[in-house]
Formats: C-alpha cells, structure tokens, sequence
C-alpha cells in the first residue's frame, strides 16, 4: 500500500511533492477516516486481481481542501505476469459535484415552489399523462395527487365541453408554442365548479428536448362573481339613468356629455346622439348663465359637489326651462375623477 507513483496532475491538485508523497502509506497517510476502509477494499481488490472503475471518494489537500475524486484502479503486473502493485487513474470532479449539487439544490427549491404554491399546477408528460399535481391543485379539486398522477388529464379531469381546447393547448405547449391566459372551467370530485386562467409551459430535460408541459393556474372563479355583480350593478345603474323621471346628463373631464338620459331628451328635446361628445356649457346653456354653469362643473371635476343650482336651459324649440341642478363628481375604479353627473329637477 506504499506510494510507488505520484504525477505532477496529484501534486498540483492535493499540494504535496512527489519526493513528499513516495514511499507512504497511500491510504494511512492520504484519505479521510470515513473512506480508509473502502478506499483499501478497492486496492486490496485490486491486488487481487479484481479492478474497479469509476469509485468516487473524495481526498483532502495539504491546505484543507476537498477534491471529489472518480477512480479507476488498475492491477500494476510485472514482466512475468505476477501482480506489483495498483495503479489508480482519478478524474477530479470537484466542480461537476459542485454544479450537480447545484441543480439538485435548485431542483429541489422548484419542486418545493410547485407543491407549495398559492395556484393550481400541474403537469403531463408527452402521452398527457399528469406528471405533477400540487397541493393547491388537489385542495381545489379534491382528488390527491396519488389519485392523479399517471392518469390521462384531459379525459379525466376537464369538462368534455373543454377537451378539445385544452388537448389544443397542450399539442402546441408539446410543440414548444406556449399559452398565456387561457380560460377553463374546472369541476370538482364534488360537483364545484371553478374557473381558471392557465398558462402552459413547455417542458424540457437538461438537453433541450421537450418532456412534457407545466401548466400553473389562477382561480379566478371569485374575480369573475365580481365582476359578474359589477356589471349587473353597472347595468342597474345604466338602466336608472335612462329611465329616470329626472334629466341627468354627464361630462368627462374635458367638459364634453358622455351621459345623456331619456327625460333630457325629453325635456330639451336633443337626442342622446345630438348631445353626445358635444360641450355642456357651450352648447346647452344660455350666453348668461355659461361661467357660473362652467363653475359649477370645474368644481365638481375638483371633488367640490354642489347642490340645488338653480339655472334656466333652453329647449330646441327655444322654450325656457328651470332646472334645479344636483352636480356629483364621478370617479373610475381607482377612484380618480373621469367627468361629473348632473341630476337635475325641471322646477
């Protein structure tokens, strides 16, 4: 077991000299605790004829640092065929187990992000069969990811309304075209109905090639009730506008009408297409009554609401009327101002 070869490739690597390293005891002197014994089972084996490819170990330098090393141990014969000694021929492979540990530390970050995550993912291999099934997937739905995995997902778990669609979306992510936004209803072991905003990804190894696809989802199911009530709210809204027994009008910020109600028709006897777009103070009010009405509108436009303004307006047959005027100021979603109502009383 003495060192009987020692290269310039070893020196350089574990910092001893050839004069530092011949004639000791190569497992004694040279490899960790942990590894003196299978490392002297290699050897041994290979005194004995028995040689050993690719035996990984790692070995310290002089200076305290570790090298993984990956080792052939060749049987070292004499001219008449006896055995001599051991050659090993090792391969530093420090970085590659750098870089492997690497990517199974990130691998593992990833696989813990899809399990974890706050949305729906999934994943099928090329076949379409599920592969991945996280726990927001199996929470929503409720069927566990034993319950999933290695099943067709298109044929067992999407409505036969969607299957096309999503067999679609999953043809083009396996041909490395992804979708964003795609919108599916989902329904639950218990009946539930969900509605989901999907992106499918293509799914690839380490060499590039196509493996499968991911698809992460957003339950949007309470963003679309939502906004279901609000337009209905928006509708009801619309719908009293145009069928108050008040003229209402309303302007954007630039003063033009962008609200023009059935009873100002009625009343003025414009139509809602001869006023729209068309400026309120230049147009509908008299000469006299313009900058005290163009007052009233600015303040409002700065959030300073007025009440009962009382001004006369002139109907498209020239006839007078008095009007008691309500000036709201109007607001858009994030709460900046976007015009003014008038709610107006033909007093």
């Amino acid at each position: 077991g003495k060192v009987t070869e020692w290269n310039a490739k070893a020196s350089s690597l574990l910092g001893y000299s050839k004069e530092e390293a011949m004639g000791k005891h190569l497992v004694q002197r040279f490899i960790t605790e942990e590894y003196k014994h299978s490392v002297e089972e290699v050897l041994k084996a290979a005194l004995n004829g028995r040689e050993t490819a690719n035996f990984e170990f790692p070995m310290f330098s002089k200076s305290g640092e570790r090298a993984d090393i990956l080792l052939n141990a060749t049987t070292r014969r004499g001219p008449s065929g006896e055995v001599i000694g051991v050659i090993g021929v090792g391969q530093d492979i420090t970085q590659i187990r750098q870089i492997t540990s690497e990517q199974e530390r990130v691998a593992d970050d990833l696989s813990r992000l899809i399990e974890f995550a706050n949305a729906p993912i999934f994943g099928v291999d090329l076949e379409g069969m599920v592969t991945e099934w996280n726990k927001k997937a199996a929470t929503m739905l409720s069927y566990s990811k034993e319950q999933t995995l290695g099943k067709n997902l298109v044929q067992n778990f999407i409505q036969p309304e969607n299957r096309r669609s999503v067999s679609e979306v999953l043809t083009k992510a396996m041909a490395g075209q992804d979708t964003a936004n795609y919108e599916l209803t989902l329904l639950s072991k218990h009946g539930q109905r969900f509605t989901v905003l999907l992106n499918a990804t293509t799914r690839r190894d380490g060499k590039g090639n196509i493996t499968g696809v991911v698809g992460v989802g957003q339950d949007i199911t309470e963003l679309n009730q939502v906004l279901a009530e609000s337009k209905r709210v928006a509708d009801d809204l619309t719908r009293l506008i145009d069928t108050a027994n008040a003229p209402i009008f309303g302007i954007d910020t630039f003063g033009k009408v962008t609200e023009w109600n059935a009873k100002a028709s009625q009343l003025l006897g414009y139509t809602k297409e001869e006023a729209m777009g068309k400026s309120m103070v230049q147009n509908f009010i008299t000469e006299d009554y313009k900058k005290s009405v163009g007052e009233v509108l600015a303040g409002a436009l700065l959030g300073k609401e007025t009440a009962n303004f009382e001004f006369p307006m002139f109907t498209k047959q020239n006839d007078r009327i008095d009007i008691l005027l309500n000036a709201t100021t109007r607001r858009g979603p994030d709460g900046d101002v976007i015009g003014v109502i008038g709610v107006g009383q033909d007093i």
